[in-house]
């Protein structure tokens, strides 16, 4: 993050992962809506609505309306513009999603707290029917559908997922040695693999000890299909592990023996701003871990969390090179993720002199409400140039990890697609309790997990995005 955040830290709630579909009939000639309910938990569901343009002409813009039943009100929304009068509702497209063609669909997303679901709909102005129906509680069945006529709506714009279909195991059984191919990551049948997880707070910083409970990984793992943890081991503020190593390391190294446990990959975090500055202990840090740790398929480092706006070539590139070179003569094969200039933004100028070495990513951070197509396209520019990338910290906020407690949900959603398009693997920012929008989790919520009436912040839409 840009910026030292002694922040405190609010909560993950896991969402039960369900669907019900409503379709809404009206005119062929007319536009329709889907309402659907993709998630739910205790005390409230996440909806959608995909709007489909049902006319043999392009239309310009579409408007849903409904009504939510008393005691139900929507919380968040991405993808349309609200307003809301009482318990009515208004959605409007933005400006990237208003035009469809003939038999186009596109959707918006909200959460909804309570359980009542849309009724007296319209979309532009015509009289639709969405009665909803009840919000599942459990996740549908796994047996095979019956065999059925194939959908005659069009599928949906965006990519599939690129990790492959859940198999029995935990997701280093399935996936074992991870590696770099072109500019993705593969598992160890070849397969593209897109991790998804969460990053620890500070450790030094944390309120509770949420990332160190092995209770609390396997309860993500099972509920939240996390995939990944990263511990951000606090270096430079006092009690961080330049002046405290002892507690900082023996922190890290529960994490990692909780992932051996729980079967999840786990990113060890050199948590910095100025590394370079400490380039002697991070060397010995990170060749020691790589000593008694590189063996195991589950390990991936990051040497320098965030370097501040220094020069790639002259400042952090030389720094790299060392950390590699120590953790290589440990450990030949695990992936070493690399931070980059600008708080970990400027992937482009890392990509015109990239570090040499096999098993190399580059780190690249976004926060919603900040950042947006200008970051991304220096994602693009680096990918283009053959550089695989992980995100290894974002949030649905502003850089400052949402101490005004905002959540910019719409551009969260298109960093999704475009991670999802490229096959980029990510944690989200930050397990613990507080004010500010990344924290995961909400007051009271149990070191052990359990975390499905704690939820807060962008934690439904991270945990929607994990599953």
């Amino acid at each position: 993050m840009r910026t030292l955040r002694l922040v405190t830290t609010l909560a993950v709630a896991g969402l039960l992962a369900g669907a019900v579909a409503t379709v809404a009939t009206t005119p062929a000639s007319a536009a329709t809506a889907v309402f659907s309910v993709t998630n739910t938990w205790g005390s409230g569901y996440q909806g959608q609505v995909t709007v489909t343009n049902n006319t043999s002409a392009p239309i310009s813009s579409w408007r849903v309306e409904f009504d939510l039943p008393a005691g139900s009100t929507i919380s968040q929304s991405w993808n349309a513009q609200q307003t809301a009068s009482g318990s009515h509702y208004a959605f409007s497209n933005v400006s990237w999603n208003g035009t469809l063609g003939a038999g186009a669909s596109t959707s918006f997303g909200f959460l909804v707290n309570g359980s009542g679901t849309p009724v007296n709909c319209t979309v532009n102005g015509d009289s639709v029917s969405c009665t909803g129906g009840t919000p599942p509680t459990t996740p549908p069945p796994t047996t095979p559908p019956p065999t059925t006529p194939p959908p005659t709506t069009p599928p949906p714009t965006t990519p599939p997922p690129t990790t492959p279909p859940p198999s029995t195991g935990t997701p280093v059984e399935r996936h074992g040695q991870l590696r770099v191919c072109g500019t993705t990551m593969c598992d160890r049948s070849g397969a593209r693999v897109q991790l998804r997880g969460v990053s620890s707070m500070w450790l030094n910083w944390e309120t509770a000890p949420y990332a160190e409970n092995l209770s609390a990984l396997t309860w993500m793992r099972d509920n939240w299909n996390l995939q990944v943890i990263r511990a951000a081991m606090g270096v430079e503020p006092a009690g961080a592990y330049l002046s405290n190593p002892g507690k900082a390391r023996a922190q890290v190294e529960t994490i990692i023996n909780n992932a051996v446990s729980a079967g999840v990959y786990v990113i060890v975090d050199w948590h910095a701003h100025e590394a370079q500055n400490n380039q002697s202990q991070a060397v010995a840090f990170f060749g020691d871990l790589a000593r008694r740790y590189g063996h195991l398929p589950n390990v991936i480092w990051e040497p320098y969390n965030e370097p501040l706006q220094v020069s790639w070539t002259n400042v952090i590139k030389p720094y790299h090179q060392a950390v590699v070179s120590a953790i290589r003569a440990a450990d030949p094969d695990n992936i070493v993720v690399l931070g980059t200039p600008t708080w970990s933004q400027d992937v482009d100028v890392a990509a015109a002199s990239p570090v040499t070495g096999t098993n190399l990513m580059y780190t690249l951070h976004f926060y919603s409400c900040t950042h947006g197509a200008s970051l991304r396209a220096k994602g693009d520019a680096a990918i283009r140039a053959g550089l695989a990338l992980f995100v290894t910290e974002w949030g649905a906020s502003n850089a400052d990890g949402g101490l005004d407690g905002r959540a910019c949900l719409p551009e969260a959603q298109s960093w999704i697609d475009w991670m999802r398009a490229n096959g980029i693997s990510w944690t989200a920012w930050k397990l613990d309790v507080g004010t500010d929008t990344t924290n995961l989790l909400s007051p009271g919520a149990p070191v052990t997990g359990g975390w499905s009436n704690y939820l807060h912040g962008h934690a439904p839409f991270v945990v929607a995005n994990m599953r």
